[in-house]
């Protein structure tokens, strides 16, 4: 896929100069917030790697968007807060200009041979676009209607009510191949589409995502389909499983907050 969401540029350090990839349909100077939780994850993945700990699955995500990051030079640094046999705990900071505006954290846990007991699954199981099908349209993804399946976007999709969207992967730094994890880490910032989408456009913007994953994704591919949302009081909560070809591989939840005035609408920008 063409375009990433950054190019790198060398300094001090390492700085982060965000592509017109990352621009957010909110504002032609904001970043989306599927650019920030990539560039972050980048940053733990790498930690992850320094302290050696081949051993370890990612399985929490949670980011927090707690000041509009713009389009302009980031830093990301990780920092390791607990190192154990069974989990690796990091804490990661997107800067601007020295001022922190974006933060995750990531649990990576060691996998091992499960128990013998019986436990409950849920029964979702979203059906994803038949191999080798891709947009027309947007790059990016497919979008599924009950009546017409997956395919480009269509106002139907807008006012459906269980929204499901397949994504495609975009490249977190010209020139480097994205990972099964920055990838999952993105597409988990769209729940608030998938969520918060409605007949006026995206009128709630997130404070936050959490992804919890069993698994990484296999292959470079992954969906987002609805299950539940509740909303009072211009606050929005809503939760989606994250699948692909091999089935769910967990959950993402979003808080948002009202923002009509601004609302985006999607089939004409992006979130």
């Amino acid at each position: 896929m063409d375009g990433a969401f950054f190019r790198v540029k060398h300094g001090d350090g390492e700085e982060l100069h965000p592509e017109p990839r990352a621009s957010s349909g909110w504002g032609a100077n904001q970043m989306r917030g599927p650019a920030a939780s990539a560039a972050l994850a980048r940053a733990v993945e790498r930690t992850v790697a320094q302290v050696g700990r081949t051993d370890l699955r990612p399985v929490r995500w949670t980011l927090d968007l707690f000041r509009a990051v713009e389009m302009r030079p980031s830093v990301t640094e990780a920092t390791v807060v607990r190192d154990g046999p069974r989990l690796c705990l990091i804490d990661a900071v997107l800067s601007q200009d020295g001022q922190p505006t974006a933060r995750a954290s990531a649990l990576f846990l060691r996998p091992s041979e499960p128990p013998p007991g019986e436990v409950w699954s849920g029964g979702t199981s979203p059906v994803p676009p038949a191999p080798g099908q891709l947009p027309g349209g947007d790059p990016e993804r497919l979008y599924f209607t009950d009546g017409q399946g997956w395919g480009d976007w269509t106002d139907d999709f807008r006012d459906s009510d269980r929204k499901r969207i397949w994504h495609f992967p975009i490249p977190v730094v010209d020139g480097e191949d994205p990972t099964p994890f920055q990838l999952a880490a993105s597409v988990a910032d769209v729940t608030n589409m998938v969520a918060n989408l409605g007949s006026a456009g995206l009128e709630f913007i997130n404070a936050d995502v959490t992804m919890t994953i069993a698994r990484l994704p296999e292959g470079m591919e992954v969906g987002l389909a609805l299950t539940e949302r509740a909303q009072r009081d211009g606050i929005a909560v809503g939760t989606a499983v994250m699948f692909d070809r091999a089935g769910v591989i967990g959950t993402t939840t979003v808080s948002a907050i009202a923002n009509a005035k601004r609302a985006v609408r999607i089939d004409r920008d992006r979130d």
